[in-house]
This record gives C-alpha cells, structure tokens and sequence, in this order.
C-alpha cells in the first residue's frame, strides 16, 4: 500500500480519470482485498475471487466515465457492496448453473448477506489499520498490544516475554488501541 491512505472522494475523482494507472492501483490495493475476501466467504475459490476482484474493477471503469460524486446520492460503500454481491452472484452463477436466491430477491434484504459485508468491510479497514501501525510502531510495542490487547494473554507473561515492564505493556496496549481507533475512524468517515 503507497504511503498514506487516499481519500476515497479523491481516489474516485481519479478513477474517473480512465488514464490513471496509478489510481486502479490505489483501488485495488485499498478495496481488492475486501472485495476477493467477501468472495471467498460467499463461496468462491481463490481464483475466482481475483476475477471477481478484476470484473468490479472494470464495472467501475464503465461507470467511472461519466462519475460524478455526490454524497447525497448514497455511500460509496453500498455502492462497492452492490457490485461486488452483484458480481459474486454472476460468478456463482456461470460456476454451478444455480442462481442464487438474494440475486432473485432484494440482495440488500438479506441480513445474512448484510452481516457478512458489514464484517468484512470492519476486518478489511482493521487490516489497512494495522499496516500503518506496522510503519508508525515498534514490533516489539505491536507484539505487546498483539498478545495483551488482543489475544488475552496475561500483563505479566506478556511483560515477561517481551522483556518489558508491566507500565510498557500497559502503555503499549493503550497506546496502539488509541491510534487503531483513530485510523478506523479516519478510514470509515472517508467512506461512508
């Protein structure tokens, strides 16, 4: 992932651009992830993901040439989750001859569907979290917040582990979780 995370309203202003390279790039590095993970979850193999992965891509590419943004007009996530479940479907659908049935029904009415989105597109901007805590901290502060924040492993095992005083441990906990929080922040209110 390139530096600091584009704003989404930015980064489509740039796809609209069908010219930017660079811009698909930013796309695919920030959002191909979610998108082949939801895949994969809805049933899809591994190859198969990337294609649906590629075949959002070009469905924005299509709708990038006459895109302009407008946030009264929806979120842009709804808007990713539409043409990836849209796409999974299609996929789906020329792999077993079987149509599935939210693609038959309001796809958006399915709360089983909505559920999985919603924890994907959590992990997803957890994930994107995480690799700027990687740049922005220690490995040794990240271990701690890993094992303590995280995994539930006791103050003192942790502190003793890592070397580290039970104050450091602490701290460390506090202090990623702090930043996390903040960055997922940043991610959602730029998306919506």
């Amino acid at each position: 992932m390139r530096g600091t995370l584009t704003t989404h309203v930015s980064l489509l202003a740039r796809l609209s651009d069908g010219d930017d390279a660079t811009a698909w790039s930013d796309f695919l590095d920030r959002y191909g992830e979610l998108i082949r993970s939801f895949a994969q979850r809805r049933g899809l193999q591994a190859a198969d993901c990337d294609d649906v992965a590629q075949d959002v891509l070009l469905a924005l590419t299509k709708a990038m040439r006459s895109f302009e943004y407008r946030a009264e007009k929806g979120r842009f996530r709804a808007y990713l989750k539409a043409a990836t479940l849209r796409l999974v479907n299609r996929k789906f659908w020329q792999k077993t001859g079987v149509r599935p049935l939210e693609q038959v029904e309001d796809a958006g009415a399915d709360p089983a569907v909505e559920s999985l989105w919603e924890e994907e597109w959590r992990a997803h901007h957890v994930r994107q979290a995480m690799r700027t805590l990687e740049v922005e901290f220690g490995r040794t502060e990240l271990r701690a917040f890993q094992w303590y924040g995280v995994e539930g492993r006791g103050a003192q095992e942790t502190a003793a582990a890592l070397s580290l005083s039970l104050n450091q441990v602490y701290q460390a906990k506090s202090r990623v979780m702090k930043r996390l929080a903040e960055l997922i922040e940043e991610q959602t209110q730029d998306e919506g």
